[in-house]
């Protein structure tokens, strides 16, 4: 019997194989579903639509690159992880990120990063965040994110480690004590 990870993989290859044809916004969980052999109902049972499926894929990514934070893999290595992992989905994730859905990957990455920051900076202060660091931090993930669009939308033209050390280098100054140094914390997975 096929467990539920493995329905969600198959389900997302055949999403990331149809992308590879259509765009994103062109492509129903009809489509979906006869790529994969599936039903709709099958699909409902594990996605609340199309973007969910994208967002999923994206957080098994998100599991095996920077949420390793603390796990003996500092951000810089952690960002480079995602980074190449993107790579190997390039168009992927071009055509993901190209969909302005309310629940697109742009937002959603958005907020799995300030979640993911947000709790180191909790855990490593072991009290709430001030407004100013939530002001910086929701800046600082907002303009990550929105260089990493960039980099998909122009052809992943720059190396996954200078993107790295550039995100890392415009880090405002009072998040890195939370986020560079001694990043023994590490993520819990809520899901």
């Amino acid at each position: 019997m096929i467990g539920q990870v493995d329905t969600c993989y198959k389900i997302a290859d055949s999403l990331k194989e149809l992308m590879n044809k259509h765009p994103l916004n062109k492509i129903t969980v009809q489509d979906i579903v006869s790529q994969c052999g599936y039903t709709r109902q099958t699909f409902y049972r594990y996605f609340k639509d199309k973007y969910d499926c994208v967002n999923w894929y994206f957080e098994r990514l998100a599991e095996r690159s920077f949420k390793q934070l603390g796990s003996g893999c500092n951000l810089e290595d952690g960002l480079i992880k995602k980074f190449k992992l993107m790579r190997k989905d390039q168009h992927f994730f071009y055509e993901a990120f190209m969909a302005d859905d309310h629940n697109s990957l742009f937002q959603y990455d958005y907020q799995c990063i300030y979640e993911f920051y947000s709790h180191l900076i909790i855990e490593k202060s072991q009290q709430p965040l001030s407004k100013e660091l939530d002001f910086l931090l929701k800046m600082y993930c907002k303009g990550s994110i929105d260089m990493t669009f960039d980099w998909v939308k122009t052809g992943m033209k720059m190396s996954e480690a200078e993107l790295s050390r550039y995100l890392v280098s415009a880090m405002p100054e009072m998040l890195k004590p939370y986020l560079l140094y001694d990043t023994s914390i590490s993520w819990k997975n809520s899901n």
